[in-house]
């Protein structure tokens, strides 16, 4: 049975596109050439070239070979880290006043 594949939001396709691009200018400053790049991180030179498309085909792990070879794989530890909208939404739940009970009506 082949494997269905999920549609790609816009917003997430132009993110990826940026993540790519971002990671194509990482290797050209460095000097490396894609077939290089390729051979280090363990992929075809088409793989690497989805990577730097930023294809959503492409497996997260394809991304991270692609980053340690260009040593910015701690970068990866960066995704999600700053999650305002969480804090936001815990601490909507938190007391108004901790360790107090709220007033009653009379």
């Amino acid at each position: 049975m082949p494997r269905s594949t999920i549609p790609t939001l816009p917003a997430v396709s132009r993110v990826l596109a940026e993540v790519g691009a971002n990671i194509r200018r990482a290797r050209l400053r460095r000097g490396l050439s894609a077939g290089v790049v390729a051979e280090r991180a363990g992929m075809s030179r088409p793989t690497l070239r989805a990577v730097e498309r930023g294809e959503a085909s492409v497996t997260l792990g394809a991304v991270a070979n692609v980053l340690h070879c260009l040593a910015l794989e701690k970068d990866l530890a960066l995704l999600a880290q700053k999650d305002e909208r969480g804090h936001e939404l815990q601490d909507g739940a938190l007391p108004s006043r901790a360790g107090r009970r709220p007033k009653r009506a009379n």
